[in-house]
């Protein structure tokens, strides 16, 4: 799993990777709504990874979780009430819309065992991992 390191400074590094994200997160593309890219946590055991993604707002049924060779891949929406004429908006400061944070997972992980949990807006994956297998083999010389 690639990690990053918590910068206390709230600096982001100027990578390409981070350059292109913001750009087609940008509310260039949605007028009506803001980018909206919840925080995400990583913590590392001896027995798992756990994953937290801050998402008050998104109802259970609008986060899909996706396991493709290695990556996973978490998808959403938060969404905006309907508007109504009894009701005017002052301010907005809430971000909506849809959002997709992918991690690569490191071979010693067991994907049959992977559980994901929402409570109180707080998305929780538990990523187990396994013992490293042996792959080291001696070869007879004929």
């Amino acid at each position: 799993m690639a990690l990053v390191r918590y910068n206390h400074n709230n600096y982001t590094p100027v990578t390409f990777s981070n350059i292109v994200d913001k750009f087609f997160n940008d509310s260039f593309f949605s007028p009506e709504t803001s980018a909206f890219t919840p925080k995400v946590d990583v913590i590392e055991s001896k027995e798992n990874f756990e994953i937290r993604f801050s998402i008050p707002g998104v109802d259970k049924a609008d986060i899909e979780i996706n396991l493709d060779k290695g990556k996973l891949t978490i998808s959403g929406e938060r969404k905006m009430e309907e508007k109504t004429e009894s009701r005017n908006y002052r301010s907005v400061e809430n971000t909506y819309g849809k959002f997709t944070r992918s991690f690569y997972l490191p071979e010693n992980i067991n994907e049959e065992k992977i559980e994901a949990a929402h409570v109180n807006g707080i998305l929780s994956i538990i990523v187990p991992k396994e013992e490293p297998k042996d792959t080291s083999k001696n070869i007879e010389i004929k």
